[in-house]
């Protein structure tokens, strides 16, 4: 089982509609270990109107949604036939499964919504392997030292000139080793 981010096509607008039906089919079907998470993009924005300051939520992708789930037969053809869904996004059409989205793509957009592709809390702990893929340290190795999960960063302690040192990365910067 592989856990993987694709997107799906909506209908404009229905993003709300489409995430609802497809996590109650989820809920009676049992497909909780096949479909995990259902996300819409959006960011929050301050608008300053009348001397007042409101949050207004936007969508980055408008008539987009993210699924984190397994592509397996059932789990494809369940997203694909709830209502409001026009297609997944990389897909050829005719049945063809559909491409996953690149960690470093995922990782940018939930990074913008404060949420992160790995559960820090079940996921990673003190004293893992962690591989280092973005950033100044792109392509070292280190041991996790600390994590704040508040703020979705960890200390990672890494190899330099012969000394550990620690570093300070964002979780979408590291992939376990």
């Amino acid at each position: 089982m592989e856990k993987l981010w694709y997107v799906v096509n909506t209908y404009s607008g229905h993003e709300y509609k489409v995430k609802e039906k497809l996590e109650s089919k989820i809920e009676s079907m049992g497909l909780q270990n096949n479909i995990f998470r259902i996300v819409i993009p959006e960011t929050t924005e301050v608008e300053v109107k009348d001397g007042e300051k409101k949050e207004k939520r936007k969508k980055m992708f408008p008539g987009y949604i993210l699924v984190e789930m397994d592509m397996s037969d059932e789990s494809w053809y369940i997203v694909r036939n709830t209502p409001g869904v026009t297609g997944f996004i990389g897909s050829s059409g005719k049945g063809a499964k559909p491409t996953p989205l690149l960690p470093q793509e995922i990782d940018k957009i939930l990074a913008n919504m404060g949420m992160s592709r790995v559960d820090i809390k079940s996921e990673m702990a003190v004293g893992d392997m962690v591989n280092i893929v973005d950033g100044p340290f792109k392509g070292m190795s280190g041991k996790v030292d600390s994590i704040d999960v508040e703020n979705n960063r960890l200390n990672v302690l890494i190899d330099l000139f012969g000394q550990e040192t620690p570093v300070e990365v964002e979780l979408f910067q590291v992939n376990k080793a």
